[in-house]
């Protein structure tokens, strides 16, 4: 089930908003999520795990099942802070 913070930020992007979310893991920034034009989109820097880079899965509002995704697939937790949202 979705987190009431994050069910608020996917609401704001549904309605054309932007957003934007840093995505951390052990104290490091390693990627970015973005809603812009009514699409997701999941960017990562060169320090990501290449676990979290060959991620191929859906990319939606539900950021509690994409940190459960992106957590499940490195093995470690993986968190979303809110930039503009």
């Amino acid at each position: 089930m979705m987190s009431f913070r994050a069910r608020i930020l996917a609401l704001l992007a549904s309605f054309g908003e932007q957003a934007f979310w840093t995505i951390s893991t052990s104290g490091n920034v390693v990627g970015s999520l973005t809603f812009e034009s009514g699409k997701w989109r999941l960017s990562w820097f060169d320090n990501a795990d290449r676990r979290l880079v060959e991620y191929a899965g859906p990319v939606t509002g539900d950021l509690d099942a994409l940190t459960e995704a992106l957590s499940n697939r490195l093995g470690a937790r993986v968190s979303f802070d809110a930039v503009i949202g």
